[in-house]
C-alpha cells in the first residue's frame, strides 16, 4: 500500500501528456484488475438476482408475483394458471441464474436473459395502470422495478460481448474455457 501511494506522489511524466507516470500506472493496474475480476463478479451478481428472485417467486413469496399474476392474466387469459405460470416463471430464473455460472452455456444462457428481459419488459405496456403514474415520464415503484432491468441487461451483454465468435471456438453453446 505504501508503494502505491509513493507511487502517485511521482510526478514524472516521460511520455509528456501532463500525467504523472505513477499515475498512469497506478491507472493500469487498476483497470488491469477490473478486468480480470469483472467476468467473474458479473456473473455472480446476475446469479444472485436471478436465483434469488426466481426462488422467491417459486416459493410465492416474490413482491413481483401479484404484476406476473396480473400479465399472465392479460397475455394467456383463463388458458394459462397464473401461479403455475409464477412458478414456472420463477424456476426458468432460477435455472437461468445457474447457467449463468457455467462457461460453456452462454449463448443458450443469453438466449434465455433475452427471452426475460422482453417477457419482463410486458407490464410497462400491458399494465400501465400499474407501472406508470404518468405514462412514459414516471414510473411507479413497479415501473422502477422493471427498468432497473437495464442494467442487468447491460450485464448480459457486456459477458456476451467476451466471448469468441463460433467460428474460433467451434461450439454453437458458448466457451470451451472459462474467460477471464
Amino acid at each position: 500500500m505504501k508503494k502505491i501511494f509513493l507511487a502517485i506522489k511521482d510526478k514524472r511524466d516521460q511520455n509528456s501528456n501532463g500525467i504523472p507516470d505513477s499515475w498512469e500506472r497506478f491507472d493500469e493496474t487498476l483497470i488491469d484488475f477490473f478486468w480480470k475480476h469483472s467476468n467473474v463478479t458479473a456473473r455472480w451478481a446476475l446469479f444472485i438476482i436471478f436465483f434469488w428472485f426466481g426462488f422467491l417467486k417459486v416459493i410465492g413469496l416474490s413482491p413481483a408475483g401479484p404484476l406476473v399474476v396480473a400479465l399472465t392474466e392479460v397475455i394467456f387469459g383463463n388458458a394459462v394458471s397464473p401461479d403455475q405460470f409464477l412458478i414456472w416463471f420463477g424456476g426458468l430464473e432460477s435455472v437461468t441464474a445457474f447457467l449463468i455460472l457455467l462457461p460453456r452455456f452462454e449463448r443458450i444462457t443469453f438466449g434465455l436473459l433475452f427471452f426475460h428481459f422482453i417477457a419482463t419488459a410486458f407490464p410497462m405496456f400491458v399494465l400501465p395502470e400499474i407501472t406508470w403514474y404518468t405514462p412514459g415520464l414516471v414510473p411507479t415503484l413497479t415501473g422502477q422495478y422493471i427498468i432497473k432491468n437495464l442494467a442487468l441487461l447491460s450485464i448480459g451483454l457486456f459477458l456476451y460481448g467476451r466471448l469468441r465468435p463460433m467460428s474460433k471456438t467451434h461450439s454453437f453453446w458458448g466457451e470451451d474455457k472459462v474467460i477471464n
